[in-house]
Parts: structure tokens; sequence; C-alpha cells
């Protein structure tokens, strides 16, 4: 007897004979659980990547992000940026800080070594304490040399193979935007994937322009701290208000202020809504990205389950007999346990094949890098090792549990059924399968619609057909040329230039009114452009007329210049003005010493930051010099659009020689801000899916089972005169019930996750009725097909055979 179980080859032999035994609850059983087991492994490489993010460096637990908190006339802002004096004066008044460095990630520059020209994005400045702080290993190179003077760069590996090939490049020279040469000081290692400070090239803060007059207000700068102790983060932090208070270059009035926060480094990129050097991740969709794997996993388990009570009945004989020749309870239940663990075995090594098979998949739709050498670290080992034996047990248990505690006499007199207590936990299982596939389907369908919404609303200006090409300080001085040789390109509309792209303008700047001698500045965000702005745009004027020659003469006239505004509705209304009222009003760029002029127009306010976002005050001022200019805008009219491009790169490539060229559309940039929303939407989609067949696969092995054990019944009723159709429907209703009941319980749990993640919107979408529906009807449709199938062949079977087997 003991020999059946306790050596390896003969406890193998009998759960191979039981898996072959029921091959298609077999291979359900199998494919389901390495499906499940194969989502979650692919969710736990992604979390485990973003979870793991900065914490490479050595220091990162000393190392923090400074942060900007500021009020303007009472207005509170936050920003991830700081001023360049920052670092500089808060290192030197508090002990607590044993190093910083001011990181700038401004504008792609052109990067030329021989006859190699490239657009670099990936281009940073940086102090000289860069690499000392961070770590970012420099294959050659001084790490507290390589940036100590101007002109100095570090570029990466995979750089110096770009530009340099087999070559060294230590030493070699680099032109930079075409103008100024930089010398290659040192040779750094990629930058981990992990990493929220990403760069091919590093070059030394020193050799920026206004390195040396560092200010308060120009946050454009990332800058980290290096603590001599993560413990004292709490204390600086309170410290930095008073000290603030004190400085009297900084320019506070009345009861504003401008103070610093301290975000740990491991924290930035998934719990910080600030920006960084990177696009950041976000906590929410890792829970939820958590939740999707163990909901999934569960469906998989579940699946298990429900079989296994199911199978039981096949095996009334075999644990009778057992019984009967001496097996003892705990016996039995190791046996099935023992199955268990076989089958699941099975599961995770094909749930092993399907993840190595679709890590590139899943790696274009998460945009990372992931590779499996995640799995191999010891911990990744131990922790799936562990996994199995929960999922094994976990699965297992209960069916052991129930075939082992059979009692023999009861066996014998009446068999075995699932009335009771396990015909509940069944039909249990059943409903939390198709309620984790309605909520979401339900889900999925209410962030598709909030993304085609924010897709299709109308923003307030025209960002088809706009392209988009880059502005650096040598075209500067000749841009104007520059400008009238791309208008004369065939199906060239119009042009026109300014700072930022209008899908999110962030300058940040102050208006105040004229006319008030008691007004005080208005935090606004401002954005300098030229005369073509708004037909380029196409931006509606409810007040005033459009720039004109005029104004840009009158704009740039050194003797008497008069400057004209642009107020969107927002601003005007902040300012007690109707659009009508604001025309020829006199405001200030900033206080009453600041820039002077007149409200030329008031625009329709047009949505010019994420919709997550209410319109804000925005002031469209004349950049008379192009000194605040980076981009081009260039409206096209999209009829012959590749000749248009193509006519395009001619005429760049002869008016600007220094750098190639570059364009991206303007709704490209439109849709990268909600890249994460998006994403989202089809990670749900996938997972969606996943769950339906999985429940699907469950439901159709229980349908089978089910039609097994009613065979006789079945007979009967056809020779009494029962149509195919009512076989079915008899077959399907049960099962049918318990979708529906999962349905009406995944309601209001979606509409409350549905509501909850709209609020991060300020212009939304209202949920509809009709999803719920829709998302009911699919599930109920693709259930009934699912037992529709099993039921069908059993009602089409002749009755005469089942009820002579039977």
């Amino acid at each position: 007897m003991f020999k059946n179980y306790f050596p390896a080859r003969h406890f193998v032999k009998t759960a191979w004979r039981n898996l072959i035994k029921n091959k298609l609850f077999s291979i359900i059983n199998i494919s389901g659980l390495a499906i499940g087991i194969a989502g979650c492994m692919l969710i736990g490489l992604y979390v485990y990547n973003e979870l793991s993010y900065d914490r490479f460096h050595k220091n990162a637990d000393r190392l923090f992000r400074a942060t900007t908190e500021y009020t303007v006339n009472g207005a509170k802002n936050e920003g991830g940026t700081t001023g360049s004096m920052a670092g500089v004066r808060l290192s030197a008044a508090f002990p607590q800080i044993e190093s910083y460095v001011r990181i700038l990630n401004f504008e792609p520059y052109a990067v030329q070594y021989g006859q190699k020209t490239f657009i670099e994005n990936k281009f940073l400045f940086a102090d000289s304490t860069f690499f000392s702080m961070f770590s970012f290993p420099l294959i050659e190179g001084d790490a507290t040399t390589a940036l100590n003077a101007p002109n100095k760069i570090v570029i990466t590996q995979s750089t110096e193979k770009k530009y340099f090939g087999k070559e060294d490049a230590l030493g070699k020279v680099l032109r930079i935007a075409g103008t100024t040469d930089y010398i290659v000081s040192g040779i750094a290692q990629d930058a981990p994937v992990n990493s929220q400070i990403k760069f091919d090239f590093v070059a030394s803060f020193a050799s920026l322009p206004n390195a040396n007059h560092p200010e308060w207000w120009r946050g454009i700068y990332a800058t980290y701290f290096l603590l001599h102790n993560s413990a004292d983060a709490s204390a600086l932090e309170k410290g930095i208000p008073a000290y603030m208070k004190n400085q009297k270059d900084v320019g506070q009035q009345g009861n504003d202020y401008l103070i610093y926060h301290l975000e740990p480094i491991t924290k930035v990129h998934l719990y910080s809504s600030l920006d960084a050097l990177e696009p950041n991740g976000n906590i929410m969709y890792i829970y939820i990205l958590c939740a999707i794997a163990i909901l999934i996993l569960g469906i998989a388990c579940v699946n298990y389950t429900n079989l296994s009570t199911a199978l039981a009945a096949r095996r009334i004989s075999e644990i009778g007999i057992r019984k009967v020749l001496g097996s003892v309870r705990w016996q039995l239940f190791w046996q099935f346990i023992g199955e268990s663990l076989l089958l699941n075995l099975f599961a995770v090594s094909l749930a092993i094949v399907l993840v190595i098979a679709s890590l590139p998949q899943f790696n274009q739709l998460v945009e990372r890098q992931l590779s499996l050498t995640m799995l191999m670290h010891p911990l990744s080992i131990t922790l799936l090792l562990l996994f199995f034996c929960i999922i094994s047990f976990t699965s297992g248990a209960y069916p052991a549990f129930i075939l082992s505690n059979l009692k023999l006499i009861k066996i014998l007199k009446t068999g075995f059924s699932f009335s009771g207590g396990s015909g509940t936990l069944r039909k249990s299982l059943i409903v939390f399968q198709f309620f984790v596939s309605v909520f979401l389907i339900i889900s999925t369908v209410i962030i598709l619609q909030q993304m085609s919404y924010i897709r299709n609303k109308n923003m307030g200006y025209d960002k088809d057909h706009v392209i988009v090409l880059p502005v650096d300080g040598v075209m500067r001085p000749d841009f104007q040329s520059i400008k009238e040789a791309i208008k004369r390109v065939p199906d060239v509309v119009s042009v026109s230039c300014g700072t930022e792209e209008p899908t999110y303008i962030h300058w940040d700047d102050e208006v105040t009114a004229g006319d008030n001698a008691s007004s005080a500045p208005l935090f606004v965000h401002a954005s300098p452009t030229d005369i073509d702005f708004v037909k380029t745009m196409n931006l509606h004027l409810v007040a005033g007329s459009d720039y004109t020659l005029t104004d840009w003469m009158q704009m740039s006239d050194t003797t008497n210049p008069h400057t004209s505004f642009m107020l969107n509705e927002t601003l005007a209304k902040a300012l007690g003005w109707t659009p009508q009222e604001a025309i020829g009003k006199t405001i200030y760029r900033g206080d009453r010493n600041g820039q002077k002029g007149t409200v030329k127009a008031v625009v329709k306010d047009f949505n010019f930051a994420p919709l997550h976002e209410p319109i804000a005050p925005l002031v469209i001022f004349l950049d008379s010099n192009y000194r605040h200019v980076y981009k081009i805008f260039v409206k096209v009219s999209g009829n012959h659009l590749p000749s248009t491009l193509h006519a395009l790169e001619n005429t760049w490539k002869e008016r600007v020689t220094h750098r190639p060229f570059q364009y991206h559309f303007l709704d490209e940039n439109f849709n990268t801000i909600y890249h994460t929303e998006q994403q989202t939407a089809q990670i749900f989609s996938v997972f969606a899916g996943v769950a339906i067949i999985l429940a699907c696969l469950g439901l159709f092995a229980l349908t089978a089972y089910t039609v097994v054990q009613r065979t006789k019944e079945i007979g009967i009723r056809k020779v009494l005169g029962a149509g195919a159709w009512q076989i079915v429907l008899l077959l399907s209703f049960d099962f049918i019930k318990l979708v529906a009941l999962a349905s009406l319980i995944a309601f209001p749990v979606a509409w409350l996750f549905a509501n909850k993640w709209l609020q991060s919107f300020a212009y939304r979408i209202n949920i509809s009725w009709w999803v719920f529906a829709i998302a009911a009807t699919v599930v109920l449709t693709i259930a009934f097909l699912t037992i529709s199938w099993q039921a069908m062949k059993a009602a089409m079977a002749n009755p005469v055979k089942s009820l002579r087997t039977e």
C-alpha cells in the first residue's frame, strides 16, 4: 500500500495515470493555470522594475530631489524643478547637506563629429558632482574631474560606438549646436532602464551661459541633494521656510513665500505628482496591476478547484477501494496534494514558456525593456518556488480535503454528490470568475470612452496638420528669413513660433492690472510668440483683433517700444473684466516694474494643459527678438503631405546647415500627454480578455462534466419528447443565473472604481448605463455559447445509446 505513495516513482506514476485518464480536464486545468501564472509573472516583472526605480544608487537612501512650493498673491503653486540658486545657497546654509547637483534637460542638441551629425534628446548639463553623487560608473575618466570645467562632456558606451566606432573617444572633440566644441572627458556605462535620469551626454554645468549668475525664480533645474544622513531630511525640510523668509534677494511680497520640499529619489517615479526628468509612473496603477494579477491567478485557481471537486464522483470507486485496503485520511490527502503539485509543475513549466514567447509583445505594451534575467535572480527564483507551493496547496487543498474526508459507509450507501457546501462553493467560485471579467470589461470600456473623448474634444485650437520644428541659438539671429523661406514651401498655410507647444504651456509668470494702484500680481501662464500664432493655431478671438505687422514694429522699436498682450477669457475674468472691457486696458507682465502694455485681444479659452487640469489664466505676448523661441509651428494643408515634407526638408538643408531635419506633428505630442491612460486601457483590454478566456475554460469544463453526469436524465427527456433547444436551455439555465448574478455584483464595484478614476480629469465623460448593459450582454453571450457547445452535443446524442450505456 505505502509504496504507491511514498517512493517517487510510484507516486508520479499514480498521479500521471489520473491526469491521463481525464485528458480534457487536465489540459484545461494546466492551460488555465499556465495562462494565469504567466500573466502574474509578466505583471510581476513590470511591477518589480517600477518599484526598483533609482534603488541601484549606492547612496539611494540619502539622495533627495528638491521641489518648489510658492505663492503669488496667495495662489499656491508647486513644481518639480528649482531655480539655480537653490542648491548653492541651501547647501551652504544647512550642514545636513553633503553635496548637491543641478541638472538641466532643456532642448535637443545637434551633436557633430566629423561627417556625423545627430539630434540628441538625452542631453544633460550637470554640476561636477553628478558622477560622485549618482551611481553611474565611468569606464574611462575621473568622476571627480570629468565635469569640473567648461566645455567638458561625458558620453555613454552606446554613444561612443555611435559616433566613434572602434576609436577611443576620450579626449576627442564634439561640436554641440553647431557653435561650441566640447572635449570628451569620460565614458559612462549606459544608464539602467530603471533610472529616471537617462542620458547619452552629460555636459558640464559651467558650460551654460548663465552658470555664474544663479537665480531663485527661473525654475528649470532638477536639483538633488545628498544628505549626510537620511534621517536629517525631516529636520532640514522644516528649517527651509524660516531660512527662505530671511533671504532678501528672493523678492517675496506680503504673505507670499518660496520654499522647498525634499522627495526621496526612490519615491519620485511612482509617488510624485510633479514633473520629473522623464514621465512619472503612478503607484495607483501598480496597485491596479497587482490586483489584476491576483484576480487572474485567482480565476485560474478557481478553475482548478471547481474541476477537481467536480471530478470527485469519478474517483469514488478508487477512494472506496483504497479505504477498504487500509488507506487512512492523511495518505489520501497527500496523494491528491501530490497530483496538484504535479499538475502545477506542468503549469509553471508551460507558464515560463509562455512568458519567454510573449515578453517582446509585453515589452511593447508597457514600453519597458524587461529582461528574463530578472527571473534568474535568487530572490526571484525563491519567490517562484514559494509561489508554486502556495498555488499548489491553495488550489489543491480543498479538493484534497473533500475527497480524503469521504466516509466509506456513506460512499457505499449513497455514493457521492455535490449537495450542500461544495455545491455552494463551486457556484460562488463561478460567480467570482465572471465578476472579475465583467469588472474588467466595464473599466476598460469607460477608460476607452474617456480616451476617445480626449481625442475628439475641441481643445480650442487646431492641432491637426501642424508640423513642429526645433529652433536653437544658431537659428535665432536669422529666424525671420528662415520663417519666410518655410512660408514659400508649397502647401504651407501659415508659420508661427513659440517657446512651448500649445498642448502644454508650462511657463509661469505674473500679470498686474495697470488701472488700479492697489492691484496685486496675478499668477498666470505665458506664451511668447509672433504675429501669426492666432492664425496658425486657429484660435478664436472673442474680443479685439489679431496681431499685425504694426504691433510687431512697435514692439521692436528700441526708442519707444509698445507691447500688446492677448489674454484668455479666464485671465480677463480673473482681472475683473469682460472680454470687451479688457480691450485697451493697461497691464504689466510681472509687477508694476515689469513689461507694460495694452490688451490687444481676448482669445477664447483653449486647453493648453492636460485635461486633468482646469483652464488657467494665460497671457500671450510678442517676442520681437525671438529670444524665447524654441519651436516653429508650420500649418500645412495636408493635401500632399509627403511632397510637402520633402520640400520642407530641402528648405531646411539650405537654411539650417548645422543640424539635421527633424520634425514631429503637434497631435503626436498631444497623444504623449495621455500616454499613461492609453497604456492603462490597453493593459486592461488584454487582461480582461485573459480573464474571460480563463472563466470560459472553467465553464466549458464544468458544463462538459455536468453533461456526463446528466446523460441518463437527458436521454429520458428526449425519449419523452424534449427538443434539442429545450435540453440546451435546461443545461444552460443554472450557469447563466450565476453569470447574471456576477454581473449584478460587478456593476457597483466597477462604477465606484471608474468614477474615482474619472475624478482625476477636470474634463470627463459621464458614465452611461448602457456600458453596464453591454458588458453583461457580452459576458452572458460568451458564457451561453461556451455552455451551448457541450449542451448541443448532449442534446443531439442518440438517447437509446445513452440509456443503454447508463
